[in-house]
C-alpha cells in the first residue's frame, strides 16, 4: 500500500512540473509574440491545454508567470555566454567573445521582448535589475575581472566589482539600443566596433605600463 501511495505521489509531482513547464513554454511563446499586455490567462491556458486552476496552482498570477518566463530566458542568455566565454584563455578573446555573444542575445526576439521591452514595466527597475544581475551580470564580472588581471593594477574586490557594474550598465543600454533599432544588424555591428575600440585602447594601455 505505501508503496502504492509513493508511485501516485510520483505521478502527481511528474504531471505537476509537466504542467508548470508547459504553462511557462506558452507563455514564453504568447509573451514573445503579443507582448505581456496582449497576452491573455485565458491564452496561456488554452495553449497549454490546462485549467485556470491549474495556473494559480502554480503562479499567483500573469505577474508570477512573467517572472518565471523572464528567469528562464535569462538564464538562457547567461548560459549562452558563459559557453562563448569558457574556453577563452586570452582576456582579451575572452571580453571580445562575450561582446559578440550577448549581442547575439540581444537581437533575439524573445529577449528582446521579454527581457528589454517589457521586463522593466512588468517587474519594476529594482527587481529588473535584481534579476540581470543574477545572470549575466556574473558573465561580465568574470570578463573584466579577466581583463583587469593583465595590468599592473592591483585592484581590490570592491573595485573590480565597481568597474563591472560600469560596463554592465553600459552593455545593457547598448543591448537596449540595439533591441529597439529599426535595423538590429547594423546596430549590433556599430556597438561591437565601438566597444572593441575601448577594448583596443585599454589593452595599448596595459601593455605601456
Amino acid at each position: 500500500m505505501r508503496v502504492k501511495g509513493q508511485i501516485r505521489r510520483g505521478r502527481r509531482a511528474e504531471y505537476s512540473a509537466t504542467t508548470k513547464r508547459a504553462l511557462v513554454e506558452v507563455a514564453r511563446e504568447l509573451f514573445t509574440e503579443q507582448g505581456y499586455a496582449g497576452t491573455s490567462l485565458d491564452a496561456i491556458v488554452a495553449g497549454a491545454d490546462v485549467t485556470k486552476g491549474a495556473l494559480y496552482h502554480h503562479f499567483a498570477g500573469k505577474q508570477a508567470l512573467f517572472e518565471a518566463v523572464f528567469e528562464k530566458v535569462e538564464q538562457h542568455a547567461s548560459r549562452a555566454i558563459h559557453d562563448r566565454i569558457k574556453n577563452e584563455k586570452d582576456p582579451w578573446e575572452k571580453a571580445r567573445a562575450g561582446l559578440r555573444a550577448f549581442l547575439e542575445v540581444v537581437r533575439d526576439p524573445t529577449y528582446r521582448r521579454v527581457v528589454i521591452q517589457d521586463g522593466p514595466a512588468v517587474l519594476g527597475y529594482e527587481r529588473f535589475r535584481e534579476q540581470e544581475e543574477r545572470s549575466t551580470y556574473a558573465n561580465v564580472l568574470v570578463i573584466v575581472t579577466s581583463v583587469l588581471s593583465t595590468g599592473e593594477w592591483d585592484l581590490e574586490p570592491a573595485m573590480q566589482r565597481t568597474f563591472a557594474t560600469i560596463f554592465f550598465g553600459a552593455m545593457s543600454a547598448a543591448g537596449e539600443s540595439v533591441s529597439l533599432a529599426e535595423d538590429p544588424e547594423a546596430a549590433g555591428d556599430r556597438v561591437e566596433a565601438a566597444i572593441g575600440i575601448i577594448l583596443d585602447g585599454l589593452q595599448a594601455l596595459t601593455s605601456a605600463r
